[in-house]
C-alpha cells in the first residue's frame, strides 16, 4: 500500500471494521467507493476483490485513480481494451516452473554484481513459496516400502536442484520452500498456505490474492482468493514489485441448481463443467459460479471445479466466500483469530456469500442442474472430451472403424481384441488398463471421491476382486492428511491390497512421473503398436504426457481408477458388464461395490481434523526430515554456478545494457520451422516427462556423461537452457504437418522438420541451430488453442532459444500467449477463417511479417507469403500484444530485461 495515505486519492474510502469478538481493523472500502461509483455494487464478487487491489495499491504511477475509475466502471458486455495493474498479496511456485525462475533472479544478481550494483536489488517484495511437488516419480509401487524407496531415488536424482533451492532460502529474505513429501503445491495452498486475508503492520487488512507458476494454481479459487497461473517469468516480474498487467475481462456467471444424483462425484461434475465451457470459449475469462446449487457444494467440490479452470480455458473458475469456506478454514486448522477476521473482512467489504440469480451483471450466463450430471471419463487425448461410462468402450472401439489416417492410432480394426504375449510373459491387447492412478491435486484434495475410492477397494477386496500385477497402480496424495484419514477411516488396507499403495506425495502420474513399465511391456507396444490405457483422476491427459508409449489416456473419478484397474481393459462396459469375477467366480458388477453418499458421509469425520493440519504443517519448519536436512546448499547473495547438467546461468541475459537494444520491428526473410494443427499444447512444445535417447537432449547428455538411467526427465532439468532448448517440440507424439503422410495416411511423429532450401529432414533442434548460423529467422504456424494446457514458461523460453521470432495461429491459450510476449516472441493470429491450410503454405515459402513502427496493441500486421517460384500473397493478421505494457515488454526483448532495467536504474 502506498507509504503516504494522506497522498491516496482514495484516502477516504479507508475505514475501520470490527471482529466479532470486537478487534478492530482498516480495509479500503468497496462500499464507500460505491457511493462514487453505484456500479461497484453489481460488479462480479471476483472484479471487486481484484478492485480492492487496484484501490489500495493506488500511488499515482504504476497504478492510478484512472485505474481505479476504469475498473469500477466495467461493463458485462464492454469492449476489452482497459489493462489492469494487479498487486498479488503473494506468489507460488512448483519446483518444475520454481528453479528455473529462481535461476533468472540468479543471473540478475549476477549482472547486479557485474554492473558495481548490490545484488541485493534483486529480492522479492512479496513473499515467495516454492512447494517441491514434481521431481518424485513412481519407479516402485504396490509395495508398502515403495513411499520410501521413491522418495530416496527422487532426492539421490534431484540433488543438485535441492542445493541450488537451499541456497534461495538464505539468498533471499521472502523466499520460502516447502520440503518433498508434503504434498502437491495447490492442495498445501488450500490446507495451509492461504490465510484469507493478510494485514499490514498499520493494521490495514486485504484479501489473499496471488498468482502461480503452475496451471492449476486457480484450485485456491475454491476458497474465493483471486488468483491464477502465470508464467514463471512473469511470476518474476510481480515478485519483483512490477504488478500483473491484463485486460479487463468478460466475466461469465455459470449458474448451478439442483443436486449431485447417488453415486455421482465432483470429478463426474467437473469433466461435464470443462465439457460446457469449452464449447462457449472462455479462455481469457473470469467464471464466476453462483446459484443455490454452488452454495450446496462442499469446499472440496468447489475447489476440484475451480482447480481445471485451465483445462475449460477460463483465467479461474472462482468461488464466493461463504459459510462453507468459513467452515473449511476451521476444519484445516486455521486460528480462530485469523478466520474471525477474514469473515469480518468480507462481510464488511459485501462480499460474503453466494450471489443469487439477479444479483449481479455478467457478461454471460451459463447454466447447468447438477442433477443431470452423470458418471464420466474424459479420454483419450483431452481433458474437455467427456464420455459417460456406458459409452466409453463404444466410443474406444469405433476409433478403429476409422481409416489409418483418421483414428489417430494407425491401428486396423482387426487387431482390437487380438492379444500378444510379452517377453516377460504377460499378456497385453489393445484397451488395456497399464497405469491406473489416483493423483494430482484435483481429486486428492477432495475426501468425498477418496473415501469413496477406499469403500470401493473395501468392497471389492471382500467380494474377491483383484488387480493384475502387471497393471501399475499407484496412490499418490496431494497431502499427508489423505493417508491420515485413510488409515483412521481403516480403508488404507484396501487399497494396498488392490496395489494402491501410497507411492509418493506428488503429481506423479498426472505431469508424467508415472516411472516406466516394463521393457518387455513397452517392446510388445512398439513392436505391434498396440493402443492401450492409462486410467488416472488427473487433469491433464495430452498425447504421450502420461507414458510415451501410452496412447489412449483417461481422466476419472478415483473409485473409478479402482474399477478400471480391476476390470483392466477400457472396452469392459461397466454400466452393463461385470467389473471382474470375485469369489466362488461369481460376477461382481461395479453397483454392487459402489459405495452410497451415506457411506461416505459416514466417514468424513475423520478428513477434516483441526489438529491434524495444524500438526503436519508445523512440520515444514520443525521436522522436514532427514533427507531435506542432509542437504547442503552454497552461501552468499550471489550464486556460484557449479558445472552442472541440472543448473546453469541461463543466458537471457547476456549482453545486458542499460539501454534497450534497437531491433528491427518485424520479421524479414523468415522460413517456417513447423505447421502444426490444433490444440497443440505446451507439452507438444516443451515436454515434461522422459528423455529419448536418440534426441538431441539425450545425446547432449550423453555426450556430458550422464547415463541413460539418469537422464531423469525435462521438468527436472529445466535449470539447464541446454536440455531445455533440445528439448523445445521434442514430444514424441507432435506431428508437424510439413513432414508428407505416408503411403496409408499417416502422418510422422516426433520433432522432426524440413529444413529449407532443400528439404532435408532432421530435427527441430539441429534445423534451428543451421537457421541461427546462416542468420534466417523462423516462424511457426499453428491452428486453433495454440500452447494450451500448462503454465511453463519453458515452452515460450525454448522458443525462443532455437531464434523463432513469431508464432503465426488461429487462436492462442491465455498464458502462453503472455509468455511469448514476455520471451520477446511475437503472436500473431489469423483473421476469420484464414488459416495456414486455408493460405496454401506448405513450408517452402520466404514470409516477411510487416508492422508498423510504432506498434499498438492487438493492431493489424501484414504477413507477406513468397514461394518458391516468386509469386506473393499479403495477408492481414492480428498482433497478440494485447496491452501497453506488453509493447514495452517486447521492445526491451522481453519481461526479464525490462524488469531488470527498472530495479538497476531505482
Amino acid at each position: 500500500m502506498p507509504n503516504n495515505l494522506s497522498k491516496h486519492a482514495f484516502a477516504t474510502t479507508l475505514k475501520t471494521f470490527s471482529t466479532a469478538s470486537g478487534r478492530e481493523g482498516q480495509l479500503f472500502s468497496l462500499p464507500e467507493l460505491a457511493k462514487t461509483y453505484p456500479n461497484v455494487s453489481r460488479l462480479p464478487v471476483s472484479i471487486r476483490i481484484v478492485l480492492e487491489s487496484v484501490l489500495r495499491n493506488c500511488d499515482g504511477k504504476k497504478v492510478t485513480s484512472e485505474h481505479v475509475a476504469e475498473l469500477a466502471h466495467w461493463k458485462p458486455k464492454a469492449a476489452r481494451t482497459d489493462e489492469i495493474p494487479f498487486v498479488v498479496a503473494r506468489v507460488v511456485l512448483q519446483d518444475f516452473t520454481g528453479v528455473p525462475l529462481l535461476a533468472d533472479l540468479g543471473a540478475m544478481r549476477n549482472v547486479a554484481a557485474e554492473m558495481k550494483k548490490d545484488p541485493k536489488t534483486i529480492e522479492p517484495l512479496v513473499p515467495v513459496d516454492l512447494v517441491v511437488d514434481h521431481s518424485v516419480m513412481v519407479d516402485y509401487y504396490g509395495t508398502k516400502n515403495a513411499l520410501d524407496l521413491n522418495m530416496k531415488l527422487e532426492f539421490q536424482r534431484n540433488q543438485e536442484r535441492y542445493e541450488f533451492m537451499k541456497w534461495g532460502m538464505q539468498a533471499f529474505d521472502t523466499f520460502g520452500v516447502v520440503p518433498p513429501g508434503f504434498g502437491i503445491v495447490h492442495q498445501v495452498n488450500l490446507e495451509y498456505l492461504a490465510r484469507g486475508v493478510h494485514k499490514t503492520e498499520d493494521k490495514v487488512y486485504y484479501p489473499d490474492t496471488l498468482v502461480g507458476t503452475d496451471s492449476h494454481t486457480t484450485m485456491i479459487n475454491g476458497i474465493g482468493v483471486v488468483g491464477w497461473g502465470v508464467g514463471g517469468i512473469e511470476a518474476e516480474a510481480g515478485m519483483l514489485g512490477q504488478p500483473v498487467y491484463f485486460l479487463t475481462p468478460d466475466v461469465v456467471g455459470f449458474e448451478l441448481s439442483g443436486r449431485l444424483r447417488e453415486g455421482v462425484t465432483a470429478t463426474d461434475l467437473v469433466l461435464t463443467v470443462t465439457e460446457i465451457l469449452r464449447k462457449e470459449k472462455v479462455v481469457g475469462k473470469f467464471v464466476e459460479f453462483f446459484g443455490e446449487g454452488t452454495q450446496s457444494l462442499a469446499l472440496p467440490d468447489r475447489a476440484t471445479i475451480a482447480n481445471m479452470a485451465p483445462e475449460y480455458g477460463a483465467t479461474m473458475g472462482f468461488f464466493p466466500v461463504d459459510e462453507k469456506t468459513i467452515e473449511y478454514f476451521k476444519g484445516t486448522g486455521r486460528t480462530a483469530t485469523e478466520i474471525e477476521a477474514f469473515e469480518a473482512y468480507f462481510r464488511a467489504q459485501g462480499l460474503f456469500g453466494v450471489p443469487r440469480a439477479g444479483d449481479i451483471d455478467y457478461t454471460q450466463v451459463v447454466k447447468l442442474d447438477l442433477g443431470t450430471v452423470a458418471p464420466s471419463l474424459a479420454g483419450p487425448k483431452r481433458p474437455q472430451d467427456r464420455i459417460e461410462i456406458g459409452n466409453v468402450k463404444s466410443q474406444f472401439t469405433s476409433l478403429f472403424s476409422k481409416s489409418v489416417a483418421d483414428n489417430g492410432f494407425n491401428q486396423p480394426a482387426d487387431k482390437l481384441a487380438q492379444p500378444f504375449t510379452t517377453s516377460d510373459g504377460i499378456e497385453i491387447k489393445n484397451g488395456d488398463v497399464l497405469i491406473a492412478a489416483i493423483t494430482s491435486c484435483t481429486n486428492t484434495s477432495n475426501p468425498g471421491v477418496l473415501l469413496a475410492a477406499g469403500l470401493l477397494a473395501k468392497k471389492a477386496v471382500e467380494a474377491g476382486l483383484t488387480v493384475k500385477k502387471h497393471i501399475k497402480t499407484s496412490l499418490a496424495p496431494g497431502s499427508r492428511i489423505v493417508t491420515d484419514y485413510l488409515e483412521k477411516a481403516g480403508l488404507l488396507p484396501y487399497l494396498e491390497k488392490l496395489g494402491f499403495t501410497v507411492a509418493a506425495y506428488g503429481c506423479t502420474t498426472c505431469i508424467g512421473n508415472a516411472g516406466d513399465l516394463t521393457t518387455g511391456i513397452n517392446e510388445a507396444i512398439v513392436k505391434n503398436d498396440l493402443v492401450c490405457a492409462a486410467v488416472l483422476s488427473g487433469n491433464r491427459n495430452f498425447e504421450a504426457r502420461i507414458h510415451p508409449n501410452l496412447k489412449a489416456n483417461f481422466l476419472a473419478s478415483p473409485p473409478l481408477v479402482v474399477a478400471y484397474a480391476i476390470a483392466g481393459n477400457v472396452t469392459r462396459d461397466l454400466m452393463t458388464e461385470p467389473v471382474g469375477k470375485g469369489k466362488g467366480g461369481r460376477d461382481i458388477y461395479l453397483g454392487d461395490i459402489w459405495p452410497n453418499s451415506d457411506e461416505i458421509y459416514a466417514l468424513m469425520k475423520y478428513a477434516m481434523n483441526p489438529k491434524t493440519f495444524k500438526a503436519n504443517y508445523e512440520k515444514v519448519d520443525s521436522d522436514p526430515g532427514k533427507l531435506w536436512k542432509k542437504i547442503n546448499g552454497v552461501n552468499g547473495n550471489v550464486y556460484t554456478w557449479p558445472s552442472s547438467t541440472y543448473i546453469a546461468r541461463p543466458p537471457f541475459f547476456e549482453g545486458f545494457t542499460m539501454e534497450p537494444p534497437v531491433h528491427e520491428v518485424g520479421v524479414k526473410g523468415a522460413r517456417a520451422m513447423a505447421l502444426f494443427g490444433d490444440s497443440i499444447t505446451t507439452d507438444h512444445i516443451s515436454p515434461a516427462g522422459s528423455i529419448k535417447e536418440a534426441s538431441p537432449a539425450g545425446q547432449w547428455l550423453k555426450e556430458h556423461g550422464v547415463m541413460k538411467a539418469d537422464f531423469n526427465s525435462y521438468g527436472s532439468r529445466r535449470g539447464h537452457h541446454e536440455v531445455m532448448m533440445r528439448g523445445t517440440f521434442a514430444n514424441v507424439r507432435i506431428k508437424n504437418l510439413m513432414i508428407p503422410p505416408g503411403a496409408d495416411g499417416s502422418r510422422e511423429e516426433g520433432g522432426v522438420t524440413l529444413y529449407q532450401p532443400g528439404g532435408d529432414k532432421m530435427f527441430i533442434y539441429d534445423a534451428a541451430m543451421k537457421y541461427i548460423a546462416a542468420g534466417v529467422p523462423t516462424v511457426i504456424f499453428g491452428g486453433e488453442e495454440y500452447g494450451t494446457g500448462s503454465s511453463r514458461d519453458w515452452a515460450a523460453k525454448g522458443t525462443q532459444l532455437l531464434g523463432v521470432k513469431a508464432v503465426v495461429a488461429r487462436s492462442f491459450e491465455r498464458i502462453h500467449r503472455s509468455n511469448l510476449v514476455g520471451m520477446g516472441v511475437l503472436p500473431l493470429q489469423f483473421k476469420g477463417s484464414d488459416s495456414w491450410q486455408s493460405l496454401g503454405i506448405k513450408g517452402d515459402e520466404v514470409f516477411d511479417i510487416e508492422l508498423d513502427a510504432h506498434i499498438k496493441p492487438q493492431q493489424d500486421a501484414t504477413l507477406v507469403i513468397t514461394s518458391a517460384d516468386g509469386s506473393q500473397k499479403r495477408v492481414t493478421l492480428t498482433l497478440r500484444i494485447d496491452t501497453p505494457i506488453e509493447v514495452d515488454y517486447y521492445k526491451h526483448g522481453g519481461i526479464l530485461p525490462f524488469v531488470l532495467r527498472q530495479l538497476m536504474a531505482a
